[in-house]
């Protein structure tokens, strides 16, 4: 049996579900999104590289402010959506590249701004990645980080990581607040500003953009209708499935 290495299988995993992520209103929308576009719309001169970006959403908010955006993704499939939506909404400003978050082809200091969102947890070395973000920084760059979080809790975590490994197998793991600190600390990162917050997952939707087996859907409701009362008050367990997860967004700084 030939063996894959799990970038294979993060792309093979994402490949078939591109335009499925640029339609989900999950991704589309949000909180973070409008954060992020306040955030931007005070550096309209700035390079910005979406790291891990998806089907392009925080890449078109980048668009929308700023000089110049690189999309960058493992999925060809993916790039290849956010080629077709940055064409339709006039970005000829924003380009895409295929490629390892822990391996950046950038020159280094070579960008103002990283940001990625929601991509994180399907990464196979976060800090290597976070120290290569650091690297095409330019001195006093920024970085945005925006991804689900851990509640950190032993019993809270082992559920989330769960149910999200069993609905798609290239889950690595959603980190907790103190996690994601000392990862940025240890790149080199100074940490400026944190903010969490809560994200309602409707189960049929969240499902159906993986196209989850039907044995893992089996299996995830199974392991929902065991949940104990902490997990299912904490997460806001649902009759049909649906759940809450929070999010966090870390904004820091490379050292001028």
């Amino acid at each position: 049996m030939a063996t894959r290495s799990h970038h294979d299988h993060v792309e093979e995993q994402f490949g078939s579900q591109a335009k499925a992520y640029l339609t989900s209103q999950v991704h589309a929308s949000g909180r973070d999104l409008q954060r992020l576009r306040e955030r931007l719309a005070a550096s309209p001169q700035a390079s910005v590289l979406d790291l891990g970006c998806g089907a392009g959403h925080a890449s078109f908010i980048a668009a929308e402010q700023v000089r110049d955006v690189v999309a960058y993704d493992l999925s060809s499939s993916m790039l290849k959506v956010v080629e077709e939506a940055a064409r339709e909404r006039g970005f000829n400003h924003l380009s895409t590249q295929q490629g390892y978050a822990e391996s950046l082809p950038f020159a280094t200091e070579s960008v103002d701004i990283v940001i990625s969102r929601y991509s994180a947890h399907h990464w196979h070395d976060v800090g290597q990645a976070l120290r290569e973000a650091k690297r095409v920084l330019k001195p006093g760059g920024t970085m945005v980080m925006m991804d689900i979080l851990s509640p950190g809790h032993p019993v809270l975590d082992i559920w989330l990581q769960t149910v999200e490994a069993l609905r798609d197998t290239s889950h690595v793991r959603n980190y907790a607040s103190g996690e994601w600190l000392s990862m940025f600390n240890q790149a080199g990162l100074i940490t400026q500003e944190v903010c969490t917050d809560r994200l309602v997952l409707e189960f049929s939707s969240w499902i159906a953009r993986m196209r989850t087996p039907d044995v893992f859907v089996q299996a995830i409701r199974a392991y929902q209708q065991s949940a104990s009362a902490e997990v299912q008050r904490y997460f806001a367990l649902q009759e049909d499935g649906s759940f809450t997860s929070d999010t966090i967004m870390i904004e820091a700084k490379k050292p001028a």
